[in-house]
């Protein structure tokens, strides 16, 4: 049922790939190992799951080594809260080298010279190893993120091979333009590499954060130092092997695991890196931005927090409406910027609404994210899920009316039951602040004129969903909306084509498209003059 639901609200070219992936039976052994648990527990002794961890150290100038320090942190999992790995972690002196290798890179080593072609020749190789190492890839993902093992194996890992193919795709037509000028002169554009790029990445969706920001730079020519989460380094680190298997040059890509405040920051600060890509919370994005321009003005993009209206009109099929508000906030545990975690209805269908997202909330199934048939795992870690619950307690002490959940399920790891609100006032934290979690707050409104401007009286300005069967107000309502996306019948559409990013304080730039390439690429103007032409 959660596959289902999912692969029915995401891009259909990718669904169709695995759902061919599915049927040709690469999964078969996963099934067979988790289908004879029960798909309800959190309280039941958690999977062991089979995969070897091989990478745990700083990947610089194209080998695994050691932080200078010698120094490690664990990376948990949050079923058990238990160690899975000990990884190493990068001080500024590691940060160093690792941006003297990318530089060294750019530089003097073969990547931004190499032909277009040859570069998407790696990138396509590497989508191929990707799809070659589905399962263990998921495993890693599942194990230390928490997500459902069918989400990771079905949906995302498949979703980052498709990413990488359409940048492969990208790497040979980009190009200039020849400009008409005023007086005798050949003008034209040259589109060029910006050069070392510093990408920190989120735990919520490693493997895909990871895609959307490698696979533009490559595909423009450019070398990466990478600081993916703390909480989830492994995929990171294992895929990027995969990179240098496919041929990508030593120092072209850097995976550097370690803390915001040394590793994150240094990032922002340094002299010699020249731009810098962040998905993460607002506060933090503020933090980038800040060092960022206090030290070479280097290019920022930023991808931060949402608190992303739903909105259903009494003229909406109701069922999929409530099954696509269920999906757009629940997906991923609620660990998703873009969660429609405002969910605005209008008042002649409030109640039955409010109704049958309860009873779908109570269906829910939460438990071993390597079980079949679960839903909902845990919760990234305990300051994740202990900030959950003051949230939840929040709602109750404003007034809220807590239809289901609102309490811890079982006495190991960061499940949470799902949660769902009703009778929720836009002042009250619930309906303000980011929860990133499974709390649904249902609001109630009139028409659409307050609507739209309750809507869009929040600092944020990631997405939207709309739930319409009339065309005027659709059109009315993706236009009024002062936010990134606007999915109308449907919620997290993430094809690899759809450029994806906010308003306000919700970032700038944009990830995916044809618009993410222009992130990582310096326009210059070349004018020469002309002798006796022929033409102007």
């Amino acid at each position: 049922m959660a596959t289902r639901r999912i692969t029915s609200l995401l891009s259909r070219s990718f669904l169709a790939n695995s759902s061919i992936r599915s049927s040709a039976g690469n999964n078969s052994r996963w099934e067979r190992s988790i289908s004879r648990f029960s798909s309800s527990a959190a309280t039941e002794e958690p999977i062991t799951p089979n995969v070897e961890i091989k990478h745990t150290k700083l990947l610089i100038n194209g080998q695994f080594v050691d932080s200078a320090s010698g120094k490690t942190f664990p990376t948990l999992d949050p079923r058990t809260g238990e160690v899975i790995a000990n990884v190493s972690e990068a001080s500024v002196e590691d940060l160093d080298r690792a941006v003297a290798a990318a530089r060294k890179a750019f530089d003097e080593g073969p990547w931004p010279k190499m032909t277009a072609y040859e570069r998407s020749k790696i990138l396509y190789r590497f989508a191929d190893l990707i799809e070659k190492h589905n399962d263990e890839i998921a495993t890693l993902e599942t194990w230390d993120n928490g997500k459902p093992f069918e989400q990771a194996a079905q949906i995302e890992v498949p979703m980052v091979a498709r990413l990488f193919r359409y940048y492969a795709g990208w790497a040979d037509k980009i190009h200039g333009l020849t400009v008409p000028a005023d007086g005798a002169y050949h003008v034209q554009t040259l589109h060029e590499p910006i050069g070392v790029c510093g990408q920190i990445i989120p735990w919520n969706f490693p493997l895909l954060m990871y895609a959307w920001k490698i696979g533009p730079a490559l595909a423009t020519g450019n070398t990466v130092v990478m600081k993916p989460a703390e909480l989830t380094p492994l995929s990171a680190l294992y895929v990027s092997n995969l990179l240098h298997e496919a041929g990508l040059p030593p120092g072209v890509v850097n995976i550097i695991s370690g803390f915001g405040a040394t590793v994150g920051a240094g990032l922002a600060s340094h002299m010699d890196v020249d731009k810098v890509a962040f998905t993460g919370s607002t506060a933090t994005g503020q933090t980038i931005l800040e060092l960022s321009a206090k030290s070479n003005l280097k290019q920022a993009t930023l991808e931060l927090g949402g608190k992303s209206p739903f909105i259903v009109f009494d003229d909406a099929d109701i069922d999929e409406a409530v099954n696509t508000a269920h999906f757009a906030l629940f997906f991923n545990q609620g660990q998703c910027c873009c969660a429609g975690s405002r969910t605005f209805v209008h008042e002649r269908v409030y109640d039955e609404f409010v109704e049958k997202s309860r009873e779908l909330a109570k269906k829910r199934i939460v438990g071993d994210p390597f079980k079949q048939g679960v839903e909902q795992g845990p919760q990234i870690d305990v300051k994740q899920f202990k900030k959950i619950l003051k949230y939840i307690k929040s709602g109750v002490e404003d007034g809220a009316n807590l239809e289901t959940g609102g309490e811890r399920l079982g006495s190991k790891g960061y499940y949470i039951k799902p949660t769902v609100f009703s009778d929720v006032k836009d002042d009250m934290l619930i309906a303000k602040d980011e929860i990133f979690g499974p709390v649904q707050s249902i609001l109630k409104f009139k028409d659409i004129n307050e609507v739209i401007q309750r809507a869009n009286n929040s600092r944020y300005g990631l997405a939207a969903g709309v739930f319409t069967k009339n065309i005027d107000t659709a059109n009315t309502m993706m236009r009024a909306l002062r936010v990134g996306s606007v999915w109308i019948n449907c919620f997290d559409v993430f094809d690899a084509t759809i450029p994806f990013g906010g308003y306000k304080m919700s970032g700038h730039g944009r990830e995916k498209g044809i618009y993410s390439l222009s992130n990582y690429l310096q326009v210059k103007a070349v004018v020469t003059p002309l002798k006796n032409p022929a033409w102007l």
